[in-house]
């Protein structure tokens, strides 16, 4: 078992940013993959980013290139998302998962564990 708890949400302006943080406890927190993915009401669950257990590859949805950054730290067993730019559009509550592979898909089926969210809210 892996329980993650996001952080960091919460009330900004359009171009504001914020730093989510995913923390992690349980097994070994290094032999999983994590993602962050979120849901705006009515919506179905999106993918956002991906890195790998290492930390050496991550990937990220094309809505979020270039102004989000995923980014971990195995000896705090912490993962973190730098949302820099953000618009509207972004608002949703956001979750970070984890599966026990090297690179995880971005499928949110896919994944084992996850947060119960934290929400992100950007008025225009």
């Amino acid at each position: 078992q892996v329980q993650l708890v996001e952080s960091g949400g919460g009330l900004v302006h359009t171009g504001d940013s914020l730093r989510l943080s995913c923390a992690a406890s349980g097994r070994t927190f290094s032999n999983y993959a994590i993602a962050w993915f979120r849901q705006a009401p009515g919506k179905e669950r999106d993918f956002v980013a991906r890195i790998s257990r290492s930390g050496g590859y991550n990937d990220y949805a094309d809505s979020v290139k270039g102004r989000f950054t995923i980014s971990r730290d195995n000896d705090k067993n912490a993962v973190y998302l730098q949302m820099n730019s953000l618009r509207p559009e972004d608002t949703a509550v956001y979750y970070c998962a984890a599966k026990g592979t090297i690179i995880a898909t971005m499928r949110a089926g896919d994944f084992e564990y996850w947060g119960q969210g934290t929400q992100v809210t950007v008025s225009s």
